[in-house]
């Protein structure tokens, strides 16, 4: 498969604390990547990286056969990456649809599909089952539809890459069940995603393929069940109990 993305050789620290260290990924069209790892392993840095809310020390950034290492965050929108982050942070006092029209209207990929920003922001609304909520005060909303309004965000904009931050994080069971749900929908739609997440349950119902990281580096990469079974990974990220 043709690669999307591509990070070659990328390193990225902040003083002696290293993120990214020569770090070398490839991602496909249409594939889900999940990235698991202990906090202060580069992930968040890793999607920041992609972005361009950090610039790397060295090597190259490529997206779709270009190459955006020092292209600006607003640029790479517009050529199709998108994002969530970990602690959704809406405009409190607008409604769910004006924030997503936010996304809509600044952030929209030039190979947008939809004529005009309101009917991309209310495509991403179905598509995160936020119609009945859209003229709600995002302030108002509960965990599960504030991490819905971060992911509609995003989808607004229309993205071939859509990275994913912890997103899954402080839900119920039952609500990762439903966010899982909303994932694998997007994933059949043919959007490539990268996820980073500790709730490892979410990452394996969805992810083709999973990434293991530690201090910047690339521990382990290849199917799913291949990196929960290394014992590395196990013992030192995921813990046994959480691979039983």
């Amino acid at each position: 498969m043709t690669a999307l993305l591509t990070l070659d050789a990328v390193s990225k620290a902040f003083g002696r604390v290293v993120v990214a260290d020569s770090l070398s990924i490839s991602i496909a069209g249409g594939e889900t990547l999940g990235i698991v790892g202990p906090n202060g392993a580069g992930k968040t840095s890793l999607l920041n990286l992609i972005t361009g809310n950090q610039p790397p020390d060295s090597g190259r950034i490529v997206f779709d056969g270009r190459d955006v290492t020092d292209v600006p965050p607003h640029v790479r929108a517009r050529l199709g990456i998108g994002r969530t982050y970990q602690i959704p942070r809406p405009f409190a006092g607008m409604t769910v649809f004006e924030n997503v029209l936010l996304g809509a209207t600044f952030a929209r990929s030039a190979g947008s599909s939809h004529p005009d920003p309101t009917t991309a922001a209310v495509s991403a609304l179905v598509r995160t089952h936020l119609v009945d909520r859209a003229d709600v005060p995002a302030g108002a909303l509960p965990l599960l539809d504030r991490k819905r309004l971060e992911l509609a965000r995003a989808l607004a904009t229309e993205p071939r890459l859509l990275l994913l931050d912890e997103i899954a994080g402080g839900l119920t069971e039952h609500e990762v069940g439903d966010l899982v749900q909303t994932i694998e929908n997007l994933r059949d739609d043919g959007v490539t995603i990268v996820w980073i997440e500790h709730v490892v349950p979410a990452l394996m119902a969805v992810v083709d393929r999973l990434i293991a990281m530690s201090a910047g580096r690339v521990l382990r990469d290849g199917t799913p069940s291949e990196v929960m079974a290394d014992r590395t990974v196990q013992a030192e990220y995921l813990g046994s109990e959480v691979v039983a």
